[in-house]
């Protein structure tokens, strides 16, 4: 009697231990996009606005495949200079869509103060597209 107790319980214990190994929690798991900076290629919008206005801009920007989307504009720096950059998240799985349309996102731009401003968007490793404002 002592044999069929141990047995069974040793049979109870080894399909417990099958079920829970068996798990598949981690099967449907995608792994996170990527982001990238992407490159501006044009900056539209007035060229003078009032104090404490929103003023509104359409960026241009370029990304590496169709498949990438908005995600966010950072502040960037290129020697000394500051200025701002696009970027673009790129999804985890293959993009089949390669060939890609330039971009387009909105900045909103709103000074309390009277002045020029200058509004730069990162073109390329070294320089800025910059778009002149006059608050008035």
């Amino acid at each position: 009697m002592k044999s069929f107790r141990l047995k069974s319980a040793l049979v109870v214990l080894f399909l417990s231990i099958a079920f829970v190994s068996c798990s598949n929690d981690d099967d449907n798991k995608t792994p996170a996009p990527t982001t990238k900076a992407a490159l501006a290629t044009e900056i539209k919008g007035p060229a003078t606005g009032k104090v404490n206005e929103e003023l509104s801009y359409d960026v241009t920007y370029v990304v590496d495949n169709a498949c990438a989307e908005f995600d966010k504009i950072s502040e960037v720096t290129i020697g000394s200079v500051k200025g701002l950059q696009v970027i673009a998240k790129y999804p985890s799985e293959v993009c089949t869509q390669q060939v890609p349309e330039p971009k387009k996102t909105v900045y909103k731009f709103k000074s309390a103060e009277k002045g020029t401003f200058e509004i730069k968007f990162k073109k390329s490793e070294t320089e800025f597209l910059i778009q002149k404002v006059v608050i008035e």
